[in-house]
């Protein structure tokens, strides 16, 4: 399950060798002129789909954030996926973050699920129950930690690498979302939340909350 960090993430070579090619098919035939919307949307592909090496935040018993973006939920929820009351924190993601999704903590995979749905913005509430939606729930130290990709607006895929029984490190990949997406965690109502409503925050270099009891 773990990912070398190639810089451009795997999931985006196909896109950016069509782009590429035809880019500069048609700036070998018309120049520049005919040629410059082609690296718009080539630069745009390039920085989409790119995937920086990053380095866990340091301290004891943290959940780390799943992905980029910025935090428009911190509330007490219900966790549909795991049958509990919850500390739900929303991670919205728009088209220019990193869309690798990385594995929040320590724990072995004890069940994921995958709901078919609508196509949202996902910056609403409602997207985290009516939108496509993969969740991914985690026991962490005897703890549930739920992870859910929720597709967005113009996202149309969720890829999910991870199996039943497999044992995740925190920060490890574990999946990615195309085009605009966000992530909801769900963690046990004794975590204390670390991050407001507006905050910026990246994959595995940020600490959503703390824990008490992950190893």
């Amino acid at each position: 399950m773990m990912y070398p960090h190639p810089i451009i993430a795997k999931e985006g070579w196909p896109y950016l060798a069509l782009v590429g090619a035809l880019t500069l098919l048609v700036h070998f035939l018309g120049g520049i002129v005919w040629s410059w919307p082609l690296w718009i949307i080539f630069i745009f592909v390039l920085q989409f789909f790119r995937d920086p090496l990053r380095i866990p935040a340091l301290g004891r018993d943290l959940v780390l954030s799943p992905a980029d973006g910025r935090i428009v939920v911190v509330e007490k929820a219900n966790d549909p996926y795991a049958g509990r009351e919850a500390l739900k924190i929303s991670v919205f993601m728009n088209v220019f973050n990193v869309h690798s999704n990385r594995s929040a903590v320590n724990g072995m995979v004890k069940e994921i699920q995958y709901f078919p749905g609508k196509f949202v913005n996902a910056d609403l509430d409602k997207a985290s129950t009516e939108n496509e939606r993969n969740a991914v729930v985690i026991d962490a130290n005897g703890q549930m930690v739920t992870l859910v990709q929720v597709a967005g607006l113009i996202a149309r895929r969720i890829l999910c690498y991870t199996h039943v029984g497999d044992r995740l490190k925190a920060g490890e990949r574990y999946g990615f979302i195309r085009f605009g997406s966000r992530v909801d965690i769900y963690l046990p109502l004794t975590a204390e939340p670390l991050v407001s409503v507006g905050d910026k925050v990246f994959a595995t270099n940020t600490a959503l909350a703390r824990m008490p009891g992950l190893d």
